[in-house]
């Protein structure tokens, strides 16, 4: 793949080998304290639906490779041979799949996608074949990094299942909003930078807080 990285091969290598360290460090801190929660939410997928608590699919990574993701199970199990977008209230989705989802707790076994290098904290969020696929020659510059938990897309899309409906989920993503996280994506590849980063994870947080905080007010009222 070309690059699309203007800056100087020198202090690329340096914010790459930071970010690097960065990911090594953060993965293994969080997998440590967050451990318990872990172990906590992989016992309660076992007791609410049949089938494995770790969901992994197939995701195409940096220079097309392509690679396992991990999450959380949040659907019944071969619910991906139906499509790989999920709809409103798409009823795959287990009881406690839903929660996790909203809460974004599904996505914690990504730890060990970052802590192998396989992701990053920050990145273009890894699709599945059928979109990279459809990449025009601009969008395969989304593929010269490694993908990410968290990057401008997801954070624009951050309720995307909100946006996608309840009604032919697929088909909306396809003609209307995979462009639209393309474009996000590639404003990362070409904004990426210690502060940049830094800046997404700190938005990621607050979204993540205050929809905590919004949850934890519509249980209790």
């Amino acid at each position: 793949m070309a690059g699309s990285d203007p800056a100087p091969k020198s202090r690329t290598s340096v914010y790459e080998r930071v970010k690097r360290a960065f990911d090594i460090v953060g993965a293994c801190l969080g997998l440590v304290f967050l451990s318990p929660i872990i172990v906590g939410i992989a016992l309660a997928i076992k007791s609410d639906s049949p089938g494995a608590v770790f969901y992994c699919g197939k995701r195409v990574g940096k220079y097309g490779r392509q690679f396992e993701i991990y999450k959380f199970r949040t659907m019944r199990p071969d619910s991906e041979e139906l499509g790989t977008t999920t709809a409103k209230d798409d009823p795959r989705i287990t009881r406690l799949g839903g929660k996790l989802r909203r809460y974004k707790l599904d996505e914690l076994p990504q730890l060990l996608n970052v802590l192998k290098g396989e992701m990053s904290f920050v990145g273009p969020r890894p699709e599945v074949k059928e979109h990279t696929d459809a990449y025009n020659k601009e969008e395969e510059g989304i593929l010269d990094i490694a993908p990410g938990i968290t990057d401008f897309s997801s954070l624009q899309f951050y309720n995307l299942d909100e946006l996608l409906g309840t009604a032919n989920a697929h088909y909306m993503f396809v003609s209307e909003l995979r462009d639209q996280k393309n474009v996000l994506r590639l404003k990362y590849v070409r904004e990426r930078g210690l502060l940049t980063d830094t800046k997404i994870l700190m938005r990621t947080v607050r979204m993540f807080i205050a929809s905590l905080v919004r949850g934890l007010k519509d249980s209790g009222s």
